[in-house]
């Protein structure tokens, strides 16, 4: 079969591995689309993902496909089902590694569910964490929507870490980034009825598209206005989300918060050691860091997206910005190192 590989930082290619072939609990997949992500499988290709520096490894964590064959133990998937987040987390081929493997042609999903009822949700018997997450969608959702749904579930279960969703006390919100998880932020915030969402970037179309998903105000990062946001609004920010993990942004951060207000990371900071100038902000406040996801909150995140789905709340096209045949994987990454484009799309 054909999978997308890192050959070394830098270095993209479609190559041919074995097929891989589902063990008991799991579920054999054949990929129909996926979409790169703008943070992870960028610094994967350009070799930054901090915790992984062996290389080749197969790419890709963000795909939807349907199951082609089951495991004898498996119970809660059955030939035929849509899938989210199918990988090769061990390539059949030894002199490849994985950078979670989800751009390949068969993918492979494990029955959580059934190995935890039968207590074999462990190491020892080959279980991982990311199993939690990989769950059917039904067919009658768009597969772009199902696919999205592998950054919405995350995002939407980044809320619930930082306290966000059912906070009477979050009125207003500013967000660092208007990439597809930040611009995700906004169209949830808004879904929840945060009563005032701001928005920083330094690309005008990006701040116009963070108005379109419903932001109320928009800027750029070195605006006076920015700095005299707690001015315009009455009081100093609720919260402010880090959309790209970045120390300037937090220390820009700490200045606009009030008093046991949060500054709420999402994403993970490329550098070991970050400096924080707590000098300019309030005697109390919360540094929230979400560099993971919290796996029980993100397969719950299912439920209420899919009614959004449903409801027009939600909807791809916002997102996906430009779509190449799995071929073209190389002018993807060439699309995607340009930073203009939101979700690119990969038809299999």
């Amino acid at each position: 079969m054909f999978a997308v590989a890192v050959k070394w930082p830098g270095k993209v290619e479609l190559v041919e591995i074995p097929e891989p072939e589902p063990k008991q609990y799991e579920v054999k997949i054949k990929t129909e689309v996926s979409t790169l992500c703008n943070a992870t499988d960028r610094k994967l290709i350009e070799g930054h993902f901090p915790g992984i520096d062996k290389y080749p490894l197969i790419l890709g964590h963000e795909s939807v496909g349907k199951v082609v064959s089951v495991g004898e133990k498996v119970r809660n998937f059955k030939k035929g089902d849509r899938l989210i987040g199918g990988l090769i987390l061990n390539p059949p081929d030894p002199d490849y590694s994985s950078g979670w493997g989800g751009f390949s042609e068969y993918n492979l999903a494990a029955d959580h569910r059934a190995m935890v009822e039968d207590g074999v949700n462990d190491k020892e018997h080959g279980w991982a964490e990311v199993y939690e997450i990989q769950s059917k969608v039904n067919q009658s959702i768009p597969i772009e929507s199902a696919v999205l749904l592998c950054t919405w579930r995350e995002v939407y279960a980044g809320l619930s870490d930082f306290n966000i969703i059912n906070n009477n006390e979050m009125n207003n919100i500013l967000i660092f980034g208007a990439g597809p998880v930040g611009l995700s932020f906004v169209k949830f915030l808004k879904n929840l009825g945060i009563k005032f969402i701001g928005v920083v970037d330094p690309i005008e179309a990006k701040r116009k598209m963070a108005l379109k998903m419903g932001a109320n105000k928009v800027f750029a990062p070195d605006e006076t206005k920015l700095k005299n946001l707690p001015l315009y609004l009455g009081n100093r920010i609720d919260a402010v989300i880090d959309a790209v993990g970045n120390e300037n942004i937090i220390n820009a951060a700490v200045s606009l918060i009030k008093m046991a207000g949060s500054i709420c990371v999402y994403g993970v900071i490329d550098k070991p050691v970050i400096s924080l100038n707590k000098s300019t902000g309030p005697y109390n406040f919360n540094l929230l860091i979400h560099q993971w996801p919290t796996r029980s909150r993100e397969i719950a995140a299912q439920e209420p997206l899919i009614k959004w789905i449903k409801e027009d709340k939600v909807n791809y096209k916002d997102f996906i910005t430009a779509e190449f045949p799995i071929t073209r994987i190389i002018d993807a990454i060439n699309l995607l190192k340009k930073g203009k484009d939101l979700k690119i799309l990969l038809r299999y």
